[in-house]
């Protein structure tokens, strides 16, 4: 992946970002040299989860980005809006919208409570929508100074096998929620040039979600590092985007349509053991790229 840096003085704006898969593609940005805004609500360290805002901003500084940090919360319209303007005051545009923040909790329709289920449904999908619907005029100006917009949501393929929707019925509704977001998106504004896709990945992730959710390090150690998911992202968010749009890319699909067959660098633990699948992708597979 050695070449020119296209995204150098692109400006991006991400949801969430104060650790894991978020601060991995942000990172990778910033080594471009773009510009990068954080909306996230991780101002303080949390007992539990790594990482704050404050934090993350140093690191992709020291990457060679420069940021803008907002301690906000991507359920307020209000905040989300003075993130935007703040952006576009400090960076003068927007190029890519980046959908990572997400709530999980896989409880049964019995077990799971509706101030959880309203929380997912909020972070999850609406604040995708909401973020993607508030940077839109800047995403059209993109387009017409030719900078390549690009919207990329961390969401998973629409698999309408039910085991999915009758394993975690919240979770489920919450995050295909985020990509029919994408699907509608991609269709309403494929003719502005600006392209949106999700992304997902084909094992578990290395992730605070994983580790105090899924599985705890027996999971992670079967599972592949972030960085896997921010080398495809830069794959994405630099392809041109009145050819790439309207995908539910899957992260080692992306790699290897690119010449990359060798995931072992991706591991968390270098092993012959058997990788855990993601949610959402047992009997699916991705056939082809719409355009």
């Amino acid at each position: 992946m050695a070449r020119a840096k296209p995204l150098a003085g692109r400006t991006m704006i991400m949801s969430g970002g104060s650790r894991g898969i978020g601060l991995e593609i942000a990172r990778r940005a910033a080594a471009d040299g773009a510009n990068v805004t954080l909306l996230a609500k991780t101002d303080a360290p949390h007992p539990k989860l790594p990482g704050t805002i404050h934090a993350a901003a140093a690191e992709l500084e020291a990457a060679g980005g420069a940021v803008l940090k907002f301690v906000g919360d991507v359920r307020s319209d209000e905040q989300v809006e003075a993130a935007v303007q703040q952006t576009i005051d400090r960076f003068g545009g927007i190029d890519i919208v980046v959908n990572n923040a997400s709530a999980i909790d896989l409880s049964s329709t019995d077990d799971i409570s509706m101030k959880k289920y309203d929380l997912m449904q909020d972070i999850n999908c609406r604040g995708s929508f909401l973020l993607a619907k508030l940077c839109l005029p800047h995403l059209r100006k993109s387009a017409t100074e030719g900078r390549n917009p690009h919207v990329l949501t961390l969401s998973p393929p629409l698999n309408l096998n039910p085991a999915w929707a009758g394993r975690m019925p919240a979770y489920t509704i919450a995050k295909y929620g985020m990509s029919l977001t994408t699907l509608g998106l991609a269709e309403e504004l494929r003719s502005d040039r600006i392209a949106v896709n999700s992304l997902w990945p084909r094992t578990t992730i290395a992730s605070a979600a994983v580790r105090n959710i899924l599985g705890g390090e027996q999971m992670i150690a079967k599972s592949r590092t972030p960085g896997i998911m921010a080398d495809v992202a830069y794959l994405v968010l630099t392809s041109p985007a009145t050819e790439t749009t309207g995908n539910f890319f899957i992260d080692d699909d992306v790699l290897a349509a690119h010449g990359v067959t060798d995931f072992e660098q991706y591991r968390v633990v270098p092993s012959d053991t058997e990788l855990d699948l993601d949610l959402f992708l047992d009997g699916w597979h991705i056939t082809s790229t719409r355009r």
